[in-house]
């Protein structure tokens, strides 16, 4: 590795440590170069029939990396993901970090970028943050492509007999933009169709972004894509996206997208990155093809779950592991001392300075997610991501407050020193999995009713008192019990920021309602997502969005992406 300026930012750091070309990242897992579909010299995708053919490892273990709830003075999950990934391969071990596709919105909206960070980076960091291999444009096209077809179908004459009034697919697209939420389609004339309401969100909330994450194979794809609700009749019947018969086309646009990607770390580590949906508007894991080839090719898989672990950790298990048969090991929890001071009242200019009495009150937040962790049965091991300004005194505290509880903090500095940084957790994490502690179990049966399936997530995980919904909800929840939905799980729509609906509530709230605004059939990705609060599935961009920091220099480099 080059030698380590600290000053350089990210970008900088990727741009200047060597990438090897990605079929030596291939040989490192005996994959032969005629399954690699290259995309240039540092990506590529790997072919279905190829990792259909591959052996299950029947002792491959599992490892979630997920946080406290996100707050303005950073958390590193991805960076400790990828941190964690490189350290396992250098105890020795044999390791893939499997993560989620980059969305443009936060790109250019709030974060900028979403690659790992320091010496914890995934490559090429340019690429991954952009149009990478195309995944989410194909996903945006098929999405849209239901769309066309469907109010063509209805110019044509409305043979099923859509009522208008019902249909409850919307459009999509890979970027903020509030002034797309709400509006009126097929104004012009009679040429341009019929008038209606509609709307659209952003890709990574489409149920097909949600159906590709969690199909199979290609058969299965098209099978769940068949089974998407696109609307209803007048009698309340439902419409199929098969009765439109856009299934077999829609996936002809996706047989690429739905191709797990290969990349490296800037340690010449394979990473797997496939697929992106929010944590806190759909499930917010990475594809299960990619979890599921990695667990064939490596020993320790290490894979994240979006926001915090009320969000990503909850749906990691309640939806992915359960609906794909998955059975974690061990979960790590991010946290960093900057995080828990911002938690204990502590505002972003004051960060810097030494505050042992914030961190204690700030620790709640932690306490919390620990406590949530534990219900899934599997064991869990705080990792505090290692800012220059914490002090001993503060690491230490932070140990000692949950090794009250029973779990072990490792402070990691991979962000400055790559895999040297985060040996001492991977050494733990291994060790871990191989005791045979886990015991994974989903919060919820099947066979629970869906309101109480809500109900649950919100007082066991958000400690809500209860939760505040229409009648029109629960009969709308009981309709769909009728027609055979009943067993899917819940996809909880929430502030990433709060354990409560309220973003501005920090630490661990208690005493507080989780209004349901709104309840939306997934019925082909298998799930029903609860809308709460005032999220909104179409993200809007903030007053100084991070595009405007972004260009291209004289020399042709992106620059500000990160």
């Amino acid at each position: 590795m080059p030698k380590k300026e600290l000053a350089m930012s990210d970008i900088q750091i990727a741009r200047n440590t060597p990438v090897k070309p990605i079929s030596e990242i291939g040989e490192k897992l005996n994959i032969p170069r005629e399954a690699m579909i290259p995309f240039g010299h540092d990506k590529s995708k790997l072919s279905l029939e190829w990792l259909d053919q591959q052996p299950a490892r029947d002792k491959a273990k599992l490892i979630l990396v997920t946080a406290i709830n996100p707050t303005p003075a950073g958390e590193g999950k991805t960076t400790t993901s990828v941190g964690l990934g490189d350290g396992i391969n250098r105890i020795g071990k044999k390791s893939i970090v499997c993560l989620r596709e980059p969305s443009l919105g936060p790109c250019f909206g709030m974060k900028g970028g979403a690659a790992g960070g320091g010496y914890s980076q995934v490559v090429p960091m340019e690429d991954i943050n952009l149009h990478f291999t195309g995944d989410f444009h194909a996903i945006t096209s098929a999405h849209n492509l239901l769309s066309a077809m469907i109010d063509n179908h209805i110019y044509w004459g409305n043979e099923l007999n859509i009522d208008t009034r019902r249909i409850v697919w919307r459009r999509v697209l890979d970027m903020n933009d509030r002034a797309l939420r709400e509006n009126i389609l097929s104004l012009g004339g009679i040429a341009n169709g019929f008038p209606r309401e509609s709307g659209f969100d952003i890709t990574v909330a489409s149920e097909i972004m949600a159906i590709l994450c969690l199909a199979s194979d290609l058969k299965d794809l098209q099978q769940r894509l068949g089974n998407i609700i696109i609307g209803y009749r007048r009698d309340k019947s439902a419409i199929f996206c098969r009765d439109i018969k856009a299934d077999g086309a829609m996936t002809v646009l996706l047989k690429s997208a739905i191709q797990p990607n290969l990349v490296q770390t800037l340690e010449s580590n394979p990473a797997f990155i496939h697929g992106g949906p929010f944590a806190n508007i759909a499930h917010g894991c990475n594809s299960v093809i990619a979890t599921k080839a990695a667990l064939k090719l490596a020993d320790y898989v290490v894979t994240e779950a979006g926001f915090g672990a009320d969000l990503g950790a909850e749906k990691f298990f309640d939806i992915k592991c359960r609906k794909a048969g998955l059975h974690p090991s061990c979960v790590v929890l991010v946290a960093t001392v900057r995080a828990l001071k911002m938690n204990g009242g502590v505002g972003k200019d004051e960060l810097g300075h030494e505050n042992l009495e914030a961190i204690q009150q700030g620790s709640a937040n932690l306490l919390r997610h620990l406590e949530n962790l534990a219900k899934f049965g599997v064991p869990t091991i705080v990792a505090i991501n290692h800012f220059i300004t914490d002090t001993d005194a503060e690491i230490e505290l932070v140990k000692s407050i949950v090794k009250k509880v029973g779990v072990e903090a490792i402070e990691c500095r991979h962000w400055a020193e790559g895999s040297k940084g985060t040996e001492e957790l991977a050494s733990k994490v291994v060790d871990i999995c191989n005791n045979g502690q886990a015991k994974f179990t989903p919060l919820y049966p099947d066979s629970m009713p869906l309101i109480e399936k809500i109900n649950k997530v919100a007082i066991e995980i958000y400690r809500a008192d209860k939760i505040v919904v229409d009648k029109k909800i629960i009969n709308q929840l009981a309709d769909w019990e009728e027609a055979g939905y009943g067993d899917l799980p819940v996809c909880m729509a929430k502030t990433q920021y709060s354990f409560s609906a309220d973003p501005s509530l920090r630490g661990a709230p208690t005493g507080h309602t989780l209004p349901v605004r709104e309840v939306r059939l997934s019925a082909g990705a298998g799930f029903v997502v609860a809308v709460c609060g005032d999220i909104m599935t179409m993200p809007g961009l903030p007053r100084k969005p991070a595009a405007e920091m972004i260009g291209i220099t004289e020399t042709g480099q992106v620059e500000g992406l990160f």
